[in-house]
């Protein structure tokens, strides 16, 4: 193991890691785990490749050296970005798979019982068919989650460096508030927003901000293509700043008109969402009670739309095509897992549908303390509602009673 300080945690963060996954790879009875998840891999040693396509692989025994297996071209960034001392590249036109199980065989493991990610997206069953073809000595077991155990919470110095994405997921939406008005364009919107977080420090996140206006906000998971936003439309957005691979995520709506009843209702719904789940969230809640607390007060609205997915998903290690750790855990009906403090979590109680044609979303990213649950953010929550059409004229929305009494009964 090689003791460096430019890596983005010090050696005893790495240290801590990789001695925790080692005690649970005693717990299961392993002797060595193959990890070829490019966020798992990154957790443990601080590697990270846009070049994650092709195999590549940390190997981890439970006495000695880790190696590493990559491409050619990726093995410089094992030396100049990890702790990582051997490494056993393979050529483009190479076997990555046979190169593993040699490697297997040069460091002792070829009659080991050895653990390896059968759910990872990086190594696809035609990959695993031909490992369990030729590792015909040993035992394989799969030992996907054996990492995200220690993920999922996160350490101070990881809300420390998740404080720099927000930075830029703020200073991204800041800049989205500032440009938006009827005539620009979408990917106007999104240009000036992926400026604004570089230039806050931020780096390529795993996706793109969400910038939709208008009827297309109904199109989910869609962003920019060119429409110009028009006099009474609403823009919807959702920007994932990033630093180190570490993301933060937040959702905001503006509107460029007075706001109609139904979307006074959606908004004070969200802001109520949030405010009584966050108040709600520490240690031992479970996952559904948390989702429960934000789908009762969003679904109960009248407002025409309803909360159609989860209500919240882990975050915060990514690499495209997702920003989120949500198959780690979510925030979801009938999930009796618990909270536990260094959780992080982007909490997302939009609304598909408001008046049959609006979405429109108010979000947090949190992490759970030991009593309760702080933001990374310190923006206003409110739609920003610009009834004039300007941007010199905008202003936040300001909000204070329920405005569905005046609308519905309130439950």
């Amino acid at each position: 193991m090689k003791n460096r300080d430019d890596m983005t945690f010090p050696m005893e963060e790495y240290e801590r890691r990789l001695s925790d996954l080692r005690m649970r790879m005693r717990e299961r009875l392993l002797d060595a785990v193959i990890i070829s998840d490019p966020e798992n891999i990154m957790y443990l040693t601080d590697y990270q490749t846009t070049g994650y396509s092709f195999f590549q692989a940390l190997i981890v025994p439970l006495d000695g050296e880790c190696f590493m297996i990559t491409r050619n071209m990726e093995e410089s960034n094992v030396h100049a970005r990890t702790w990582v001392e051997k490494t056993r590249p393979y050529p483009d036109n190479g076997d990555a798979i046979q190169r593993l199980v040699e490697c297997l065989r040069e460091f002792g493991l070829w009659k080991a019982t050895i653990g390896y990610e059968r759910n990872s997206y990086f190594l696809p069953a035609y990959q695993q068919d031909r490992f369990r073809t030729a590792f015909t000595s040993g035992h394989l077991i799969d030992c996907f989650g054996i990492v995200e155990e220690g993920r999922v919470c996160k350490s101070p110095a990881e809300i420390d460096i998740m404080k720099k994405a927000a930075a830029a997921t703020e200073a991204g939406m800041r800049a989205a508030y500032d440009i938006i008005e009827p005539g620009v364009t979408e990917n106007e919107i999104g240009a000036a927003i992926s400026n604004a977080m570089f230039r806050a420090g931020g780096e390529p996140p795993a996706v793109m901000p969400y910038v939709t206006s208008g009827p297309r906000s109904m199109i989910g998971h869609a962003t920019w293509e060119g429409r110009t936003v028009k006099p009474g439309d609403h823009v919807f957005l959702e920007i994932g700043g990033c630093y180190r691979r570490y993301h933060t995520a937040m959702m905001r709506t503006v509107v460029l008109n007075e706001l109609s009843p139904a979307m006074e209702v959606a908004e004070w719904r969200m802001m109520e969402a949030l405010r009584q789940v966050e108040a709600a969230i520490r240690p031992g809640l479970t996952v559904s009670d948390a989702d429960n607390i934000v789908r009762d007060i969003i679904n109960s609205g009248d407002h025409g739309g309803h909360l159609i997915t989860r209500s919240g998903y882990s975050i915060g290690i990514a690499f495209p095509p997702s920003w989120d750790e949500g198959y780690i855990l979510s925030l979801m009906q009938g999930d009796s897992q618990t909270l536990k403090e260094g959780m992080t979590f982007h909490i997302i109680p939009w609304i598909w549908g408001v008046e049959g044609d609006k979405t429109v979303g108010i979000s947090d990213t949190i992490h759970v303390t030991a009593t309760g649950c702080e933001s990374f953010f310190t923006m206003d929550r409110e739609f920003v509602v610009r009834p004039n059409s300007s941007a010199a004229g905008s202003n936040i929305h300001s909000i204070s009673d329920n405005p569905q009494n005046a609308t519905a009964s309130n439950d």
